[in-house]
């Protein structure tokens, strides 16, 4: 496509690690969802040389694996745009699919917003 050119889904840390470069300190230090890694991993999309932009996120969305200091619904997102990289936290409620839907909504209207 004259627009997309690829995507991935890097769910797990090594994933993370071998086609994002999040290096194992970041994720060790601060863990998978926190600022540190989403802007790693999405200027490890941009570094692939997959275009001007791209979008990270990593998040509880539920229903399990959140902790009193990332409950579920706590979602990072990261983006970079002619490299310039920058990201926010949200805490989403609802269950699963919502958090999901939500998160998709902000990393959307967040691409807009940096785009203009």
């Amino acid at each position: 496509s004259s627009w997309f050119n690829a995507g991935i889904v890097s769910y797990s840390n090594d994933a993370k690690r071998q086609f994002l470069n999040v290096s194992e300190d970041s994720l060790e230090r601060y863990g998978a969802v926190s600022q540190q890694v989403v802007e790693a991993m999405a200027k490890g999309a941009a570094d692939l040389n997959f275009g001007q932009v791209s979008v990270a996120v990593s998040g509880v969305a539920g229903p399990g694996g959140g902790t009193s200091e990332k409950p579920v619904g706590t979602v990072w997102i990261g983006w970079s745009v002619n490299e310039i990289i920058s990201s926010s936290k949200f805490h989403f409620e609802g269950n699963r699919e919502q958090i999901r839907y939500q998160t998709l909504i902000a990393a959307l209207e967040g691409l807009l917003v940096k785009l203009n």
